[in-house]
């Protein structure tokens, strides 16, 4: 076993003891002994006992060095320059060599401790968080054709509402990213998640638009923080061995959330009376419950972290080394004992810690006002997350920023892009079928005749309806040209898609109807009453666009199953880049195939090859996000560049969506050739399997 990890009687000599107090030098080191190799007998003291001559001091466990062990060598020591009066340029180079040092130590120490109980139930918490992200894409996505009914939303609020989400997501990766660096995974994770669950919680009851629509921003901006501070965290607890297949089996959980998230869709959304009613304004139905069970993974995980420890590579970085040593303990003895070895012993004395040399301000409680305190607290800390963000800029990391920036906006604008014109085609596939089986009814005579049934689909010219009721009755996408209403009662009905145009309308009456007037067209409306309109939105018709929207996301999301697999299985044996490269340029293939796609079945099948394709890559990015970045960088940059990745979503979906029923050269070109130039640029980044997290 390494000297350097030896619990020993002998200790470093470079503390000195006085006045009963413990002096460490002044150079931002927690130091240990180098010790010569002991005899086996003299070892086996620490944990067999020993004569009461040869007592073992407490504190050698947690690497504090005895007095009398150091004096002669500490004697030896020059003073230590002032670090006050030395050069930042001379600090910040000491702090690099530090972290350089700590970084190949600590990946023994994490080999050490094993892979076992304790990463896996770090897992299980991380990856509800990350099934709360996967959730919070598709929940808006399910549940607008039924909120539009009950908020009267038209094609640009549903617009709006269906980018807000990954507005706030853009904004709370770079944020809550950047904060995850100066506060703490733990922290920042808590803050992102409870953000979400509250939000989210209140969405469900609020009834207006305007506060919806701000409801799931502020939603979108906490769980936008969730994924740069998962991968960031989750790493920091693996080996160099098992960082990236384990990295990628937690991956699985945001296509568990969409698989989730349709199931409950599916099972909740059309039982449209699950809910309840307060007088005729307050109603809460059944795609508010639905809302609130979305909200159930990241109340789970919220209140897991909680038992869950912060990541000792942070707290190292930051200089905090007793709070540091005591969780990698923990971590050791966790596995340790679920692998039935309890009286191994955690035989690390010491860890370097960086020289630490930012600059903090600390506020005396008598100092101005408490909001001006707070004040200046935040502004300070958002500085240094600015200069964390223009770090990743710097000489150093600028063309592998600028590079993975490319990659994922790429992978982001092909992706999500085709993920919402999937089924956009799907429905005008459906669209044009439909329309195809129209009936047309030309010069028909109706008198004396009472419509009590649903008419559908029909195109009605010329006719005459002489004396005629319509009750209780529903029109789906009817159309009547050229035709005269005389002496007719229409009471009850409610309509979808449907017109009177250059129609004449005498002496009739509308009771109880959602016929409004712009649904009549270039009509002459002759001694006609409106009594009694309905309120509210009319109801469309379109159960089986519902459905179809949870099919195509469900198959979606599962087919990504087998590619998570190999993705996870792969990732150590071939490397980031290649699979990376060879993911998208597959992709790209793929997208090509979607020139045969002229039915609904052809367009879901390549849905979902794209979908289990394309999976690998973005695997393979969060891997090589999280490796090629320091630890004090590590979720800024993640943040960032996810960041980007939700710009490059608003542009697909925007873009793509507006070629529907078009062409669909453009979106498949388009995605086609983003695909292969990410791809390719993605083949220059550097390897970084077998890199330790710096």
């Amino acid at each position: 076993m390494d000297d350097g990890y030896r619990n020993t009687n002998q200790v470093s000599d470079d503390y000195r003891y006085q006045d009963g107090n413990y002096e460490a030098p002044n150079d931002g080191y927690y130091r240990g002994g180098e010790e010569p190799a002991q005899e086996e007998d003299a070892q086996s003291d620490v944990t067999e006992g020993h004569d009461e001559d040869d007592e073992v001091y407490e504190g050698e466990y947690q690497g504090i060095p005895h007095p009398d062990d150091i004096k002669e060598k500490q004697k030896k020591r020059g003073p230590a320059m002032d670090d006050e009066y030395r050069d930042r340029a001379d600090l910040m180079a000491e702090r690099m060599e530090d972290e350089e040092q700590l970084a190949h130590q600590y990946e023994n120490i994490i080999e050490e401790c094993g892979h076992g109980r304790f990463q896996w139930t770090l897992f299980f918490v991380l990856g509800l968080a990350l099934m709360a992200d996967g959730v919070e894409v598709f929940v808006v996505g399910f549940v607008l054709p039924s909120a539009e009914k009950d908020m009267c939303l038209s094609s640009s609020n549903k617009g709006m509402l269906g980018l807000i989400v990954y507005l706030g997501m853009m904004v709370g990766a770079v944020l809550l990213g950047g904060l995850a660096d100066k506060l703490g995974r733990k922290q920042c994770l808590i803050i992102s998640l409870a953000i979400n669950a509250a939000f989210a919680f209140l969405s469900s009851f609020v009834q207006g638009y305007g506060f919806f629509l701000f409801c799931r921003l502020i939603s979108g901006l906490g769980i936008g923080g969730t994924l740069p501070i998962v991968f960031a965290y989750f790493s920091e607890f693996l080996s160099r061995e098992k960082r990236g297949e384990h990295l990628s089996w937690l991956c699985m959980f945001w296509m568990i959330g969409g698989i989730y998230a349709s199931a409950m869709a599916w099972s909740i959304i059309p039982h449209y009376g699950w809910g309840f009613s307060m007088g005729t304004k307050y109603h809460f139905h059944s795609w508010r419950v639905f809302v609130l069970v979305c909200a159930l993974p990241c109340i789970a995980s919220l209140v897991a972290l909680k038992f869950m420890p912060e990541s000792p590579r942070f707290l190292l970085e930051i200089g905090k080394h007793d709070e540091a040593w005591m969780i990698l303990k923990q971590v050791h003895d966790t596995n340790m004992r679920a692998k039935g070895e309890p009286e191994r012993v955690f035989t690390v004395s010491y860890i370097k810690t960086p020289k630490q040399v930012d600059e903090f301000i600390e506020i005396q409680s008598s100092t101005g006002t408490w909001y001006q305190r707070w004040l200046v607290r935040i502004t300070t800390t958002l500085k240094q997350v600015w200069d964390n963000v223009l770090y990743c800029l710097t000489a150093q990391y600028r063309m592998n920023t600028l590079m993975l920036a490319v990659v994922w906006f790429t992978m982001a604008l092909s992706y999500y892009g085709l993920i919402v014109w999937f089924p956009d085609m799907i429905r005008y596939f459906q669209d044009e079928a439909y329309e195809s089986r129209v009936k047309i009814f030309d010069e028909e005579e109706v008198s004396h005749f009472t419509f009590n049934f649903t008419l559908e689909n029909q195109i009605h010219r010329n006719g005459e309806y002489r004396n005629d009721k319509f009750i209780g009755m529903k029109f789906k996408e009817v159309k009547f040209e050229d035709s005269l209403f005389e002496d007719c009662y229409f009471e009850d009905v409610r309509s979808s898609e449907t017109f009177f145009e250059n129609c004449t309308i005498i002496s009739t009456v509308f009771y109880n109807t959602d016929l409004y007037e712009h649904k009549f067209i270039d009509c002459r409306l002759i001694n006609t009453t409106f009594m009694n309109e309905k309120e509210g939105c009319h109801i469309d018709f379109e159960e089986d666009n519902d459905f179809l929207i949870y099919l195509v996301s469900f198959l979606g999301s599962l087919s990504v199953l087998p590619g998570n697999i190999i993705s996870a299985l792969l990732m150590d044996k071939i490397g980031r880049i290649k699979m990376i490269g060879g993911s998208m340029l597959i992709s790209a293939v793929c997208c090509f195939f979607l020139f045969f796609g002229n039915s609904e079945s052809a367009m879901i099948g390549w849905q979902c090859l794209f979908c289990g394709a394309s999976i690998a890559a973005w695997n393979a990015l969060d891997v090589i996000t999280v490796e090629l970045y320091p630890t004090d960088k590590r979720a800024t940059a993640f943040g960032i560049l996810n960041g980007l990745c939700k710009f490059g979503a608003i542009l697909g979906n925007s873009i793509f969506s507006s070629f529907v029923g078009i062409t669909k050269v453009v979106p498949i070109l388009l995605a086609s050739s983003a695909l292969v130039g990410g791809g390719l640029l993605a083949l220059r980044l550097p390897e970084t399997r077998e890199q330790v997290l710096m």
